[in-house]
């Protein structure tokens, strides 16, 4: 997964699907909007994330069935280093 924090626009961009293009996008909050490929989404736009992250991508996670703390380790990740993308790779979660 990539992620980067566009400082000038104010917005980050997740890539969920390496390499796909989109052939629509879905509108999911007033601050995410999601491209799909195939209705399966293959990345995500988060505008003005300054404003709050937790309810855009709860959103978005909720919509096409993506769990929440990826999105916002990818987030935080990219808010972290602006202006660079970040590329994190994440392994499932371990049984308890």
């Amino acid at each position: 997964m990539r992620a980067d924090y566009d400082s000038k626009a104010n917005a980050i961009s997740i890539e969920l699907a390496a390499g796909d293009s989109a052939d629509r996008a879905d509108q999911v909050h007033r601050r995410a909007i999601v491209a799909l490929r195939d209705d399966q989404p293959v990345e995500l736009q988060l505008l003005y994330p300054d404003l709050d992250l937790n309810e855009p991508l709860h959103a978005v996670a909720d919509r096409y069935a993506l769990d929440p703390e990826i999105l916002a380790a990818a987030a935080t990740a990219a808010l972290a280093a602006p202006d660079r993308v970040v590329t994190l790779d994440v392994a499932t979660r371990l049984a308890s």
